[in-house]
């Protein structure tokens, strides 16, 4: 397995987990405003989209050569 591929399962795993744990908040009450729905959707898009650690990492160091 590549280190992309275990990245990339990393975050997959981690946007489950907001997901799961908003899902499980909004489930205990009969309205949800459009803005919590947005916050989640906003945050699971910055998880999926996130550059993979190891390519910043390489970013930093390359810049400060």
């Amino acid at each position: 397995m590549t280190d992309e591929r275990i990245d990339s399962e990393a975050v997959i795993t981690e946007a489950l987990s907001v997901i799961d744990g908003a899902l499980a908040r909004m489930m205990q009450r009969e309205l949800v405003s459009t803005g919590e729905v947005a916050d989640l959707l906003l945050d699971v898009r910055t998880l999926l989209t996130a550059e993979p650690p190891h390519l910043a990492e390489t970013a930093v160091t390359t810049d400060a050569v």
